[in-house]
């Protein structure tokens, strides 16, 4: 993978992220889309992300724009701070991916860019741009304080009084936060794993021996839970009292139900236990934000949005135990954390998930798959039976009916879904696994995953 562009931004190899393409896509986007005239600027803790971040920041101010420079921030706490200022931002970050790769994101003034917005940047990258003057450069040092307490005023001192918490904190950006939001609710932190070395944490497709670790993490220490976020801190992970990795979307569906939402806007991938919760409305996407996002706009009331990665999207002024939480259209890792947290603070969190529906989701990934190889075979397996039989056939599995919604998204007869999808921002080939239990849903996955493999 080079640079691609799309998924609510810009990714690629380091290497190949130059000032001048930077520059371009920056200012691209201030010329096509509503930023107010403001662009607030954050970066996570990659090696290049300081260089890359200063990229955007001179790329701005030469248009005349005025930038607020936050610093190492979590995205979702950069949106909040763009909301404040009316403006826009950039977040410097390549997410779960490896060090060597970098990204950008970018948010116009309602939130993240949409598919509209990607499409009119795209159309302005070889217009030339400036300004007659430099646009000012401000610092802002307190956007993470303004993010804690936006949690602490919602949920309350004392909300998760006695619970004892582990912090997988790696090189995440938000760690240090998230610490502090969780000692401010009452909670006891064992703070775990820190690195000041870059590592690519998935919280979608958790690695085998993360979870090992982490399942080792709460039998050691005691813990009522574990908590940790992907590098940019937009993407939650959870493990509950019995060490097991809650799966993301199931982090949302309890947090949507919590905040008594009316409408859900989640993923075809996101799992379908959703649909048997009684909401008033489930809209299924396309998979990745701007699709989540742009069914929200569309709906009436109580609506929020969330991913089969757990980033959760709040749009409606909804009630906390203790305060308001204001809308914040971005992908959120603490909101749905602290959500599962308090709601399982009596019973435990094993047994508050045991309350959902039947119904398993697992996800796994073959890394370094550019499309340019898994995109034919998916194309041969959408338009030949036969060849999908084939896939399947060694599996245990027959084919009922397939969706094309996003990838390929097989329903077995037994009700058991394989879905295979090329990821947009990685040069990754995603599995998605559904049946009705944890023990099946593991076998499927690492049959299918090695049946994927081969197929390759």
């Amino acid at each position: 993978m080079s640079v691609k562009f799309g998924t609510s931004g810009l990714r690629g190899l380091v290497t190949a992220m130059t000032s001048e393409l930077i520059s371009r896509h920056v200012q691209a986007f201030i010329a096509a889309c509503d930023t107010g005239g403001v662009l607030c600027v954050g970066r996570d803790l990659r090696p290049s992300s300081p260089r890359i971040a200063q990229d955007v920041i001179n790329a701005a101010r030469a248009m005349g724009v005025r930038v607020i420079d936050c610093g190492e921030v979590p995205t979702p706490a950069l949106a909040l701070a763009a909301q404040a200022a009316h403006g826009g931002a950039v977040m410097v970050t390549g997410s779960h991916i490896p060090a060597d790769r970098n990204g950008l994101k970018f948010y116009v003034r309602s939130g993240e860019i949409s598919k509209a917005d990607e499409a009119a940047i795209l159309s302005h990258l070889e217009a030339p741009h400036g300004a007659a003057h430099p646009g000012a450069l401000e610092t802002d040092t307190g956007a993470n304080d303004r993010y804690i307490a936006r949690f602490v005023a919602a949920f309350g001192p004392g909300a998760l009084a006695g619970q004892r918490i582990g912090l997988y904190a790696h090189s995440a950006v938000g760690r240090d936060a998230l610490a502090r939001i969780l000692t401010d609710l009452g909670a006891e932190v064992i703070e775990l794993g820190r690195s000041e070395t870059f590592i690519p944490v998935d919280t979608e497709a958790v690695d085998p021996e993360v979870r090992v670790q982490i399942a080792d993490w709460v039998k050691t220490y005691g813990l009522h839970a574990l908590v940790s976020t992907d590098g940019d801190s937009d993407r939650p992970l959870l493990a509950d009292d019995t060490g097991r990795v809650i799966p993301g979307d199931i982090l949302g569906q309890i947090t949507a139900e919590t905040l008594e939402a009316e409408v859900i806007a989640t993923p075809i991938s996101s799992n379908s236990g959703v649909t048997m919760k009684g909401f008033k409305d489930v809209r299924l996407t396309q998979i990745g934000s701007p699709y989540v996002i742009a069914a929200m706009e569309n709906a009436q009331g109580r609506v929020v949005g969330y991913e089969a990665n757990g980033g959760f999207l709040l749009g409606f002024e909804a009630q906390g135990p203790a305060g308001v939480l204001a809308p914040l259209v971005t992908r959120d890792c603490t909101l749905p954390i602290l959500t599962v947290l308090y709601a399982g603070r009596k019973e435990g969190i094993a047994a508050r998930v045991a309350q959902e529906p039947p119904v398993v989701t697992v996800a796994d990934r073959l890394q370094d798959i550019e499309q340019s190889k898994s995109r034919p075979l998916l194309e041969t397996w959408q338009n030949d039976p036969t060849a999908r039989a084939a896939f399947l056939t060694p599996l245990g599995k027959q084919e009922h009916h397939m969706d094309l919604t996003d990838g390929l998204r097989m329903t077995m007869t037994d009700g058991d879904v394989i879905h295979v999808r090329p990821s947009g921002n990685a040069p990754e080939l995603r599995l998605y696994i559904e049946t009705k239990d944890p023990v099946s849903a593991e076998k499927l996955l690492t049959q299918a995953l090695a049946q994927l493999n081969h197929a390759l």
